[in-house]
């Protein structure tokens, strides 16, 4: 059961970011998944390293105001291995939209570390890299 509800939430998160035929990205479901004080990483192209609020704003902005739009993220292959009440996922992932009037597509790496909690599976940690 725990992998089923790992896979669930793991694609509640990337469906988070989700605008395509003109639907409302819902970046603020970010703060239901991740637990208080949890830790967002980007590796490149610039090291940084975010609260859940500063992660949610520019990004609930970027996906509100018109400026990326058919915009959406998926995985594309994972390892989930549980021990308890903690796991680790490692993954790639792709994405697609358009950026100012330009189309794109890309994809990277994303690795997510969960936890057990009295609601349920829940995001520790999560880091991600933009293959270039």
């Amino acid at each position: 059961m725990s992998k089923s509800e790992i896979d669930a939430v793991t694609a509640e998160f990337f469906g988070a970011f989700d605008n395509v035929g003109g639907k409302a990205a819902d970046v603020a479901r970010i703060r239901r998944l991740v637990i208080p004080g949890g830790v967002i990483v980007m590796t490149g192209p610039q090291f940084t390293v975010y609260t859940v609020d500063e992660f949610i704003e520019p990004r609930q902005r970027l996906l509100s105001e018109g400026r990326l739009v058919e915009f959406s993220e998926w995985e594309t292959s994972e390892r989930t291995e549980i021990e308890g009440d903690i796991a680790s996922r490692f993954g790639t992932y792709g994405k697609s939209g358009t950026l100012d009037g330009e189309p794109f597509e890309g994809g990277g790496t994303k690795t997510i570390q969960f936890v057990r909690t009295p609601e349920g599976w829940r995001i520790a940690a999560f880091s991600w890299y933009d293959a270039p």
